[in-house]
């Protein structure tokens, strides 16, 4: 009985050690900055959102956009193409950028996060450089890119770090 222990916690120790230590052997982390840019939020309706927030913060409410689809970067879900639609309306503060999001249609991260979650944080943003390159450094990682897109001069990911972490990380790149 006690050698079938010693054995167990052995594995236990080979299987702990082996996982920690490809994860001490990364010598730069994925994530370089150390300022959050942004904390992205669900909604379900926008309008209603950022006045609340704006009377909150007594500040003017901003304008919503809507975020669609870019030729420089189309929209992708879990892998696939998607025609996701989100009004966005953003909060500049001091020390970081807060973002409402209304899902508006098609299959994305931010309508699985209402339907699964309701109205909540979605995620932590970062700005990084060479986005594709960090995709992949956190797919070695097990976090897979959720959803991924553009806009005019920038590009978004959505990293699924929900097991890894326990948050959703949002990777921003500015072109300019």
């Amino acid at each position: 009985m006690k050698k079938n222990i010693l054995i167990i916690v052995l594995i236990v120790s080979l299987v702990s050690l082996s996982f920690f230590a490809g994860r001490l052997s990364q010598k730069e982390p994925v994530i370089t900055s150390k300022k959050v840019t942004q904390v992205g939020i669900i909604v379900k309706d926008i309008d209603k959102a950022r006045i609340a927030w704006s009377e909150m913060l007594g500040v003017k409410p901003p304008q919503p956009s809507v975020a669609e689809g870019h030729s420089s970067r189309p929209t992708r879900f879990m892998g696939n193409p998607s025609d996701a639609k989100a009004k966005l309306a953003f909060f500049s503060m001091e020390n970081l950028q807060i973002e409402l999001i209304q899902p508006l249609g098609g299959k994305s991260t931010w309508q699985e996060f209402l339907d699964k979650n309701g109205e909540g944080i979605h995620h932590i943003a970062f700005q990084v450089k060479d986005i594709n390159g960090k995709e992949k450094e956190f797919r070695m990682l097990n976090m897979p890119t959720l959803q991924s897109g553009g806009w005019d001069g920038g590009a978004y990911s959505y990293i699924d770090g929900s097991k890894e972490i326990g948050c959703i990380l949002e990777l921003l790149e500015n072109y300019k």
